[in-house]
């Protein structure tokens, strides 16, 4: 996928959030029902090229607080069954961003089962 975006488009940038921590309310069983939980979320965009020379000035990238502020809001905003479900809310989110060309979305509960580290779900898209 990104071989081909970058045959398209000459060049790429990419920016991460890695291992987001939020405490929301989701889950099918009963014990996930009680009450938040923690989830890992992690998010990799891939960015058009700049209209010119990267010059310092923030507005002229994507600031990770738009990122984090719009995870928190939709965390915070309901509650979801299915990781599936909160992972493409947030890829629409991310793709609601003229720069983004593609993103890459997981999600992770590390506490679920005593017997692995977590449980999630990944999706990708790209315009």
């Amino acid at each position: 996928m990104t071989n081909d975006l970058l045959a398209r488009h000459g060049e790429m940038r990419r920016i991460f959030l890695r291992n987001y921590r939020v405490m929301a309310n989701i889950g099918i069983h009963d014990f996930e029902k009680q009450g938040p939980q923690a989830l890992l979320i992690n998010v990799e965009l891939y960015l058009r090229p700049p209209a010119a020379d990267l010059d310092d000035d923030v507005g002229n990238t994507l600031d990770y607080d738009f990122l984090r502020q719009g995870i928190a809001a939709l965390v915070a905003a309901r509650r979801f069954n299915l990781q599936e479900t909160l992972v493409h809310a947030i890829l629409d989110l991310c793709l609601s961003h003229d720069a983004v060309l593609m993103a890459r979305v997981s999600s992770e509960k590390p506490d679920v089962y005593p017997d692995c580290e977590a449980v999630g779900y990944e999706a990708a898209r790209v315009r």
